[in-house]
């Protein structure tokens, strides 16, 4: 498995209702083993999460069942990331 930074950024049309909803997707990603660190950023501006997948074709079909994704109102960059 290789590990994914996925980076969301709040726009600004962003709904706060879908918030639960994206916790949830990455708690479940979390039971999965699949999601090793997430947290918002201090500003509020959005936040990041550390997904594993096999590739980043996974990796982005994944991000992209991400309701925060699916909503419109954050944008998602994904990295794969090579921790030291």
């Amino acid at each position: 498995m290789h590990r994914y930074l996925v980076l969301l950024m709040r726009r600004p049309q962003c709904d706060p209702a879908i918030v639960p909803l994206h916790r949830e997707f990455l708690e479940t990603l979390r039971a999965q083993g699949r999601n090793e660190l997430s947290g918002p950023f201090g500003d509020k501006s959005g936040g990041a999460y550390l997904l594993r997948a096999e590739s980043l074709d996974e990796a982005c079909a994944i991000a992209h069942g991400d309701p925060a994704y699916a909503s419109g109102g954050w944008d998602i960059t994904l990295h794969e990331w090579h921790a030291a």
